[in-house]
């Protein structure tokens, strides 16, 4: 039977901390983007308290979540833990995220990837780009009961170990292989449009670094639309149609005014 917490409690704090992986999901705001569901394996993540929740997030070629999180009223994720082994479980953590970029600086006074670090203790891989931070509003414990036994066998370490061969190859001289020269590549975006990596799309700027095309076909994703707000082109139809309704009306309008107040002084 599935239960609903305001902040996560001792036991569901103790469980998670021992869990392998996880999964993150996040949406933009316009009804026509893309809902992102991510797999998130390894030991970085923690709790900061019963209601804040954080993971560093690792390089890879999509930027999704932290896209989701930076646009402007946005900031909705949920994180998902499921036992694979023991007594059938599954949490939720609901909640607003923020994005600590790697080489990013204080914003709004708020804190930054190596203050987070330090305060933290935290070691900080070659493929490290960001720590998210999830303030936790709502948690949802049920059973899990239809989710299958697996039995853990050892974590990757290809992407650690991908990104330590770049960050040697750039450190002798090839400037190349720079972790923000790949984030302009594939993390300046989402697969919406939405800006992603803030030190990525100024990289890729600075440097005239093309970012990737991402999804195909005649279903994908032309320019990013915000449901939530008026673009350009509609601002222009909206002056368009006053113009229009004001020359045809103010005629009358007028007429009608000439005769009330006409009429009404003879």
């Amino acid at each position: 039977m599935g239960q609903f917490f305001e902040t996560i409690p001792e036991y569901l704090m103790t469980w998670i901390l021992e869990q392998k992986m996880f999964w993150v999901a996040t949406s933009p705001l316009s009804a026509s983007g893309h809902v992102n569901v991510s797999p998130k394996g390894g030991l970085y993540f923690g709790l900061l308290d019963d209601k804040t929740f954080w993971y560093m997030d690792l390089t890879g070629s999509g930027s999704e979540t932290i896209a989701h999180l930076h646009e402007p009223d946005n900031g909705r994720i949920t994180v998902m833990f499921n036992s694979f082994e023991g007594p059938p479980r599954i949490v939720r953590l609901f909640g607003h995220g923020s994005v600590l970029e790697r080489g990013g600086v204080h914003e709004g006074g708020g804190e930054a990837f190596d203050d987070f670090v330090k305060k933290h203790d935290l070691q900080v891989l070659p493929s490290s780009r960001s720590i998210i931070i999830v303030k936790v509003h709502q948690v949802a414990s049920s059973c899990g009961y239809s989710v299958p036994y697996y039995e853990f066998k050892n974590f990757r370490n290809t992407l650690n170990e991908t990104f330590a061969k770049k960050e040697e190859k750039f450190e002798q001289g090839k400037s190349q292989e720079s972790r923000e020269r790949y984030w302009a590549f594939k993390n300046a975006y989402s697969v919406d449009g939405l800006p992603g990596m803030k030190i990525g799309y100024k990289t890729g700027k600075q440097e005239g670094i093309a970012p990737i095309k991402k999804m195909v076909g005649p279903m994908a994703p032309r320019a990013y639309h915000n449901s939530r707000g008026f673009g350009l082109w509609a601002l222009v139809l909206v002056a368009v149609l006053s113009a229009i309704c004001g020359a045809f009306f103010q005629p009358l309008l007028l007429a009608t005014l000439q005769g009330i107040f006409g009429s009404s002084t003879s």
